[in-house]
């Protein structure tokens, strides 16, 4: 190392070296497991490239780099995209034409394709798949993604390995040292201890949380799939070679880690191994060896439960945590407003994270690779006679087409025929109606789903955080249903949304008057005002309006002076807004004309941007 480089690292180590001392002793107790750490953090360091700690001085000293309004992501997975990670590569134009900044790419590290699970049981941490490409692949494209200003954001799965892994192919061979690393019994006592606190994920598909190995004798604890082994935190052993796997990725040019199932990573008999103190403690250090070897890189947390146990990982401002969180809630909540036509509930949710310091930045989507879950705030409402399961029944019918006068397309996944519970899949398109409506070719019902589709996206722009599109829903693309026919994925009705990007489809983009056209020349439209006005930016405040109407959500926007208000109509009818309580002309920022907000129509699933002159 470079004197210069020798000084920053001491620099930055001081800072942090003290409390993550304290922290690592507090978990593990061991010095010398410690000191290994510390020399993995001065290894990666001195491995990370000329150009990316030049990035990284650069967003070091601008911390708020990634909370201001110009960041627009997308989900995709390399093999539906592009093909492979060179073929993603040849695509970054058409995500620049697309306002697209940040991508997030699926899951993409070696893994046996049988037992994937989309790409989360992890065979080889420091492999890329095969059939994508190579790790240098991974870093042309990631270099290549920094030339033209567009972050790339990758999953860490560091809650367990694939029982393909190497780990886990000696722990099956009676290796003590890699047992260790798992949670193996040899009877099923502590296993079925585990059982008594411990929900399970996936109840009917992968029923329990152990797995039997018949040719080690041995249980092991699995609680996602049977293929995936759960790591055990209490070694410090998997802590520090997990944090080797995270700066290494780190230095092959990824600037956003997605911390995968984080809430599950440490494991206490008698407790329901979710979101223990010691996740935090874990998390805390992983933010402060970031800030060490790579401070540009983000840490995004993949908490998939209620608000109250979601805010958490983003720690205190004095220790934080995670950088951003994904906001689970509000995503499933709009999804019951479109259901509904009601923006109560919607309404109170939003409320709750717009109270939330602004320091906390979350990613706002519509939809993901993953499922909905219904995981709505049943307590506020039973205040309105709606119970948890039949209310849950009515939306999964509802996105089916199974309720009055529904067009969406959706289908279950891990329907539970016992409790009745079951969550949903599709594509945005799809659940606001685009495929049956141009399924019957009537011109009035492609112009409603799009409307819907295009409203859905300016609330998502108007929420406070960064916007990510599932690749796909910029064009307007609908459920794959050939997912039936292959043996491989006709089990998991996800793959209904997680079709390949059909590239015909986004040459019409191009084409004046297509649904493609239409769609993706407004939401680029959107994205354009977003990026002019400040007070998009996570450091504005923001507030829901009372609009007279439960169908309408009123949201205003307020920095420096500057006041934006949206509203959303998830009627069928037109609606108009009428309490507002705000006075004055304002500009629709869309259509450029003056309009007086004490009373404003709003067309059916449709909205108005509207900026105070």
């Amino acid at each position: 190392m470079s004197k210069r480089e020798t000084e920053e690292f001491e620099l930055r180590l001081k800072k942090h070296h003290d409390e993550l001392r304290w922290l690592y002793m507090e978990l593990y107790n061991n010095g010398s497991m410690f000191f290994e750490l510390i020399g993995y953090l001065r290894k990666f360091y001195e491995e990370r490239s000329a150009s990316l700690k030049v990035i990284d001085r650069r967003k070091e000293a601008d911390p708020n780099w990634y909370r201001r309004n110009d960041l627009v992501g997308m989900m995709l997975y390399i093999d539906n995209f592009g093909g492979t990670i060179n073929g993603v590569r040849e695509k970054l134009d058409y995500l620049q034409k697309s306002n697209v900044n940040y991508i997030h790419l699926m899951p993409f590290l070696d893994t046996v394709p049988e037992r994937s699970d989309g790409g989360y049981a992890v065979k080889d941490f420091r492999k890329v798949q095969s059939n994508l490409g190579t790790m240098e692949d991974l870093e042309g494209l990631t270099n290549a993604c920094h030339k033209k200003g567009i972050q790339v954001c990758m999953d860490f799965v560091m809650n367990h390995t694939s029982e393909d892994h190497e780990w886990a192919k000696r722990a099956r061979q009676g290796d003590g040292e890699y047992m260790s690393r798992y949670f193996f019994f040899n009877n099923r006592e502590i296993p079925d201890r585990y059982e008594q606190t411990v929900p399970q994920v996936f109840p009917t598909s992968a029923p329990g949380n152990f797995t039997w190995l018949p040719e080690c004798g041995h249980y092991v604890m699995t609680t996602f799939y049977p293929y995936q082994w759960d790591l055990n935190y209490r070694n410090p052993r998997v802590f520090n070679e997990m944090m080797a796997n995270f700066l290494y990725l780190a230095n092959r040019g990824i600037d956003i880690i997605r911390l995968d199932a984080v809430p599950y990573i440490w494991k206490e008999l008698g407790t329901s191994c979710r979101n223990l103190k010691q996740v935090h403690t874990i998390v805390r250090m992983m933010r402060m060896i970031g800030e060490i070897v790579c401070p540009s890189v983000l840490l995004l947390g993949e908490v998939v439960m209620e608000p109250s146990k979601v805010v958490p990982y983003f720690g205190t401002v004095e220790k934080p945590e995670c950088h951003m969180l994904y906001n689970v809630t509000t995503m499933a909540t709009t999804w019951h407003t479109v259901a509904t036509k009601d923006t109560t509930l919607l309404r109170e949710q939003l409320d709750k994270v717009f109270a939330l310091p602004s320091q906390y930045v979350f990613l706002n989507y519509l939809r993901c690779h993953d499922d909905i879950g219904w995981g709505l705030d049943y307590a506020s409402l039973r205040r309105f006679g709606m119970e948890e399961r039949p209310h849950k029944a009515y939306l999964n019918d509802f996105f089916r087409g199974l309720r009055g006068l529904s067009t969406s397309r959706g289908e279950l996944y891990n329907e539970d025929l016992i409790t009745g519970d079951a969550r949903l899949c599709g594509t945005t398109a799809s659940l606001c109606g685009l495929q049956a409506a141009l399924e019957s070719g009537k011109p009035e019902e492609i112009d409603r789903a799009i409307n819907a589709i295009v409203m859905l996206h300016a609330y998502m722009f108007m929420q406070s955080g960064i916007p990510v599109l599932y690749s796909g829903d910029e064009i307007g693309q609908c459920n794959d249903d050939s997912y039936h026919a292959d043996k491989n994925k006709a089990s998991d009705s996800r793959y209904l949304h997680r079709g390949k990007m059909d590239w015909e489809a986004a040459a019409r983009a191009e084409v004046p008057g297509t649904c493609e056209h239409r769609i993706f020349s407004a939401l680029s439209r959107l994205e354009t005002i977003r990026a002019e006005e400040d007070a998009f930016s996570c450091d504005a405040s923001a507030v829901t309006l009372d609009t007279g109407d439960q169908a309408i959500l009123g949201i205003a926007r307020c920095l420096k002076g500057e006041m934006l208000v949206g509203l959303f109509n998830f009627g069928d009818i037109d609606k108009t807004a009428k309490a507002l309580h705000s006075t004055g002309s304002y500009q629709d920022l869309v259509t450029g004309e003056t309009v007086d907000i004490t009373a404003i129509t709003i067309p059916a699933q449709g909205f108005r941007w509207l900026k105070r002159a």
